[in-house]
């Protein structure tokens, strides 16, 4: 639950919390919240943050988490700070989230640890300071945050506000991955795929990106699905290929929509299916995808699945040769050049 306290007048209410009977929990902590306990206030707010046992209550919520806060709670103090960053219950402030962040972090709370440090990599109104962001997401991660660990990785793997550095980026993506989180996973999988700071090994690689891709991970499926098709690492496999990009491609993934589009056009892993594939090209193509809104163009420049329509075949081309597409670019310039 939000809080813990081990004072046996607090038992009845986590017991009540931990069973999920948040009701009873509220009756049990509102007494000595009101009697200025500084646990309990705590999990006053929390409760009316979450909705458990009643309704949703924001300016309650930050109330509570005030009281409590004011008292050095640094649970409170983040959830205060969080409130603030959110704009739950109060107006969006993001000076005021540092300074609850920070109360609390500087008392050793990982998560706030954690979140200070990525508003120090830029969060509006906050001046960007890679050195304060590494301190402070380094903090958490020595505390074993896998999301600070990954953090960690990726201000080395960028070399943000340090010299670039693969072997000390890997280590802490394998850090946080061995905890199970699926970004880590991912990019140690592209570090193997291109060979940063380790032997290239597809393979590997794969293996990577399996792990990530089974946690739902749109970007990871897309890269195990283009490594079946394309037999890196593994036997080409179209079936397979086609799966995961349908995975990654239903949670929104431009790119997967992008490749389960050629799949139909092509009718590799599935029957050919012209319409099918405009579908995905226009999905790609409505989030402003360059290589979307070039396949989508073809499809009306040639009619394929679409009555031909080269008005909007020379828009769609437009769009993808202003991101500097350069297929488009040439499509268009063929076009005017024959008086199409």
């Amino acid at each position: 639950f939000g809080f813990q306290v081990s004072a046996q007048d607090f038992e009845k209410g986590f017991e009540a919390a931990k069973n999920k009977d948040y009701s009873t929990a509220y009756k049990e902590w509102m007494p000595l919240a009101l009697l200025g306990n500084a646990k309990a206030q705590g999990n006053i707010g929390y409760i009316y943050s979450r909705g458990y046992g009643v309704p949703i209550n924001f300016t309650e919520a930050v109330k509570w988490f005030k009281l409590s806060a004011d008292q050095g709670d640094m649970k409170a103090q983040y959830n205060l700070g969080y409130m603030y960053y959110e704009g739950n219950g109060v107006e969006i402030d993001y000076k005021e989230a540092v300074k609850w962040f920070r109360l609390s972090a500087e008392q050793g709370l990982s998560a706030s640890q954690y979140t200070l440090g990525k508003m120090y990599e830029g969060v509006m109104g906050i001046p960007k300071d890679y050195k304060k962001a590494l301190k402070w997401i380094r903090l958490s991660a020595d505390q074993g945050n896998k999301k600070a660990q990954e953090s960690i990785g990726t201000i080395y793997y960028f070399g943000n506000g340090v010299t670039k550095d693969y072997t000390e980026a890997l280590k802490w993506y394998k850090l946080s991955a061995e905890q199970g989180y699926d970004i880590s996973q991912y990019y140690i999988g592209v570090m193997y795929e291109y060979g940063e700071g380790v032997e290239q090994d597809y393979a590997e690689a794969l293996q990577w990106f399996i792990l990530s891709s089974e946690q739902g991970n749109a970007s990871a499926q897309v890269s195990t699905g283009t490594f079946y098709l394309n037999g890196q690492g593994v036997a080409a496999d179209n079936i397979e290929a086609m799966k995961w990009f349908k995975l990654s491609a239903v949670q929104g993934n431009a790119e997967a929509q992008v490749n389960l589009g050629d799949m139909y056009y092509e009718g590799n892993g599935a029957i050919k299916d012209y319409k099918e594939a405009v579908r995905w090209y226009k999905l790609s193509a409505d989030q402003g995808d360059e290589y979307g809104q070039a396949k989508l163009g073809i499809m009306y420049d040639y009619g394929f699945g679409v009555p031909k329509d080269q008005k909007e075949a020379v828009t769609l081309y437009r769009l993808s040769a202003n991101q500097g597409n350069e297929w488009s670019q040439y499509a268009l310039g063929k076009m005017y050049g024959d008086g199409t």
